[in-house]
């Protein structure tokens, strides 16, 4: 099962080896079978030369393989010897090599992983229990700005970094709502919902898409208008990876203010980290919607003494004078002042945000570094919070978290924008929460004992949280993906399986996403440990006229015409 890869032993692999199909095995002259089945192919597909080709086509004999898997794994407890490894890693320079790398490899039954940036938490995009294929997206990085109507195309192997520089280029009142780690790859990110900073006041990435362009299963590129609205929706927040490969999205930006103020205050208990903590639940998801106030609680010493310390990193779209006048009122317990603030411009503040604390002395190119193959062991986990968390429930959540010893929380308010925005708008679900919970925990050493004991760590915290969180069902994020909520092994089982993690991923939203699934890749050759899955085939025929027939029945002429030629 996909949650005992990361301990993965002898005996284990040996099980592993003996499943797989001749064309997985390692022998040369077997892996080399399946390169050059797949590069001749190619080849036809694109009407180019196989040497050409060979250049985006990395088997396991290729000397650049290594460090071509390892550039975008970004958790070290999936980059062991004992980790499985693709037969074939593609790496497409054209839309064309998406299209043909989809049509070339259905025929040869691996499974077919989409990697942009490589941020999936439990590495599902670069992983699996069984054979499989590496489509990775990050040569296909395009970020193209227009000032004219302030809207930019944005390509799926681009990284945050990188979309906001090319904003930054453009213009100083412009930006884009989206994460604050500028290394993220924007495919697995906006296709699974997309949200940073300035989430309470323009919403999360997937409320700004225009139009957008993927591969679909039979290898046809298609934008909004000929995918429909349905599929659409799908990609706008229901997670790229189920349904086709997303090439780029078209997206609205948004206007920020020439100057805007960030700060970070921090409180152990001993200087009443417990009251601020209560009340900021009260004041973070419905203050000013220009102001994000983001709350980390984390385990510490503090003059020998353990603690825990809470700290608000904040975003506020306007000046210094303003946010500080407005927490005097509203958290007092705070203790605010002018001198913890400073101001500065958007992008300035995207960097602040990433840690470079001299922010209006940075070079804005560290945007553009991607930081290749430099990963530490980490693991996600995510919950949302519907009432506020009573006092004696914080005070708790504190001697917990000090008795573990490591683990950390994230509070991420929402309110402001995202209330006003219907459920099933886009597939993430999770609009009139209070607030987000992100559970962190990450070490440097490759220790399986340690592993073991952090990973314990993560499991402990989120089973004590259960009386405090969403219910029926426990919300969680799917951009913090977490296998421990389930996983699917795409048998005979795989709807009753997709539904444990599809309902905590996408609540009541799910039961579209599968119809959706159903009738543009009814085969399934989109997938992964926690994609959509179909419903069972008698079914299918059933569920067609449920969405928006027209829509779909454009879709299924086109792609019937696409699959004929």
């Amino acid at each position: 099962m996909l949650t005992t890869r990361p301990t993965f032993v002898s005996v284990g692999f040996f099980l592993l080896f003996l499943s797989l199909p001749l064309s997985s095995l390692s022998q040369p002259s077997v892996s080399s079978s399946v390169y050059d089945s797949f590069l001749k192919c190619l080849s036809e597909k694109t009407n180019t030369s196989q040497s050409e080709n060979a250049k985006i086509v990395f088997s396991q004999a290729n000397p650049s393989y290594t460090s071509v898997l390892r550039a975008y794994i970004r958790n070290a407890r999936f980059n062991k010897s004992s980790t499985p490894k693709p037969t074939i890693i593609v790496t497409p320079l054209s839309y064309s090599h998406v299209s043909a790398a989809v049509l070339c490899s259905k025929p040869l039954n691996f499974v077919f992983k989409i990697r942009s940036g490589g941020h999936d938490y439990d590495g599902l995009s670069y992983i699996s229990d069984k054979p499989f294929f590496i489509l990775d997206m990050s040569n296909l990085r395009k970020v193209s700005v227009d000032l004219a109507d302030q809207t930019a195309w944005i390509s799926a192997g681009a990284t945050l970094g990188e979309v906001y520089y090319h904003i930054w280029e453009k213009s100083k009142v412009l930006g884009f709502p989206a994460g604050v780690c500028p290394t993220v790859g924007v495919g697995g990110h906006l296709s699974g919902g997309g949200y940073g900073n300035m989430l309470r006041k323009f919403g999360l990435s997937v409320d700004h898409f225009i139009d957008a362009k993927m591969v679909d299963v039979n290898g046809a590129v298609l934008d909004r208008k000929a995918m429909g609205e349905d599929l659409f929706w799908a990609i706008s927040g229901g997670g790229g990876g189920s349904f086709g490969v997303v090439l780029g999205y078209k997206v609205k930006l948004v206007p920020v203010p020439a100057t805007v103020t960030v700060f970070r205050v921090e409180q152990y208990m001993a200087s009443g980290a417990v009251d601020m903590v209560h009340k900021w639940q009260f004041v973070g998801p419905k203050t000013d919607k220009n102001l994000f106030m983001r709350m980390l609680i984390q385990p510490a010493t503090r003059n020998k003494v353990k603690t825990v310390r809470a700290t608000v990193v904040a975003l506020f779209l306007g000046k210094a004078d303003d946010v500080v006048s407005l927490l005097a009122k509203e958290l007092p317990e705070l203790a605010l002042k002018k001198e913890n603030c400073r101001e500065m411009t958007w992008f300035q503040s995207a960097l602040y945000w990433y840690n470079y604390l001299n922010a209006t002395q940075t070079d804005p190119k560290v945007f553009l570094d991607r930081n290749l193959d430099s990963s530490g062991f980490g693991k996600r986990k995510s919950d949302y919070v519907e009432t506020e968390i009573p006092r004696k429930g914080i005070e708790s959540l504190f001697n917990k978290m000090i008795e573990l010893g490591k683990i950390g929380l994230v509070f991420n308010p929402y309110g402001g924008r995202m209330a006003e925005i219907a459920e099933d708008a886009t597939p993430f679900p999770h609009r009139n929460m209070l607030f987000k919970i992100q559970y962190s925990i990450n070490w440097k050493d490759s220790s399986q004992d340690l592993e073991k004991r952090y990973l314990k760590q993560a499991k402990t915290l989120h089973s004590f949280m259960t009386g405090f969180v969403s219910k029926n069902p426990r919300g969680a994020y799917l951009n913090y993906r977490d296998v421990d909520i389930g996983v699917n092994d795409h048998g005979e089982d795989s709807y009753k399986e997709g539904e444990v993690y599809g309902r905590m991923y996408f609540g009541k939203n799910f039961d579209r996403l599968v119809k959706i699934k159903t009738v543009v890749d009814p085969d399934n050759f989109f997938r992964n440990e926690q994609s959509i899955p179909t419903l069972p085939s008698k079914v299918y025929y059933a569920i067609n006229e449920a969405l928006h027939p027209p829509i779909l029945d454009q879709y299924k002429r086109k792609n019937k015409a696409v699959a004929q030629q």
